[in-house]
């Protein structure tokens, strides 16, 4: 298969021959200087397993999502391969972030307290852009420059929301708190907007009943017992 753009944490491959489009989950977490966050713009180490734990805990996620009837790109998975299938879309380069309460880069740029709880959810929409920083954008710069659509960055908004409706009540099964999370969209030719990317401890920060913020590791581990013993 052909590489379409090799990430972070995952890969899009190309099956040409298919006509088919894949997501490649990886071993490697985001993080800096010893330490995994899910909000860092560096790769901060690689755990074996981890990608294939990454793509089960997706298929989970995005197979509820899809019943509750929010629209995603996921059609299937290979989990001994690490791959997702995936709908061919346009994916901007774009984050999507609802937050419950302050946390990680929020403090840090408007030096604000952790956790101080948000109602209703504070939202925000960045660029992907490293060298930036991801800066926050506006729906008329994502026009602008021809990210998106009229009318989809409210679109976006509102499966934002809707998906962390469902994430808060699943996570609050496994007695976890929702502290934020990001989502990635994209559309297809029709300009109809799908959850993309992945649902994985990679794009949330989740509290234990204790108050700890569990890292990636700590959170897909607990995750996948729960997911097996489900099952």
């Amino acid at each position: 298969m052909k590489t379409i753009y090799n990430g972070k944490t995952k890969a899009v491959l190309a099956d040409e021959e298919k006509g088919a489009v894949y997501l490649l989950f990886k071993d490697d977490l985001t993080g800096e200087n010893g330490v995994f966050d899910p909000g860092s713009n560096t790769v901060g180490g690689s755990v074996e397993g981890k990608g294939k734990i990454g793509l089960i805990i997706s298929r989970h996620f995005f197979e509820l999502l899809e019943r509750n009837g929010i629209p995603t790109h996921y059609l299937g998975a290979d989990i001994d391969k690490c791959l997702m299938r995936v709908r061919k879309l346009t994916v901007p380069k774009l984050e999507f972030v609802l937050r419950y309460f302050t946390a990680g880069s929020m403090c840090r740029r408007f030096s604000l307290e952790e956790g101080i709880p948000f109602e209703p959810p504070y939202h925000e929409v960045t660029l992907k852009d490293d060298e930036q920083g991801d800066p926050l954008i506006s729906e008329r710069l994502c026009i602008m420059k021809g990210l998106l659509r009229e009318g989809q960055y409210d679109e976006a908004l509102n499966l934002l929301i809707r998906v962390g409706e469902v994430l808060k009540a699943e996570l609050a099964k496994m007695d976890l708190t929702l502290v934020d999370f990001k989502i990635e969209i994209g559309y297809d030719e029709e300009g109809k907007v799908y959850v993309a990317d992945e649902i994985t401890p990679d794009i949330w920060r989740v509290r234990d009943k204790d108050g700890k913020i569990s890292n990636q590791i700590e959170c897909a581990g607990l995750i996948l017992e729960r997911i097996t013993k489900g099952q």
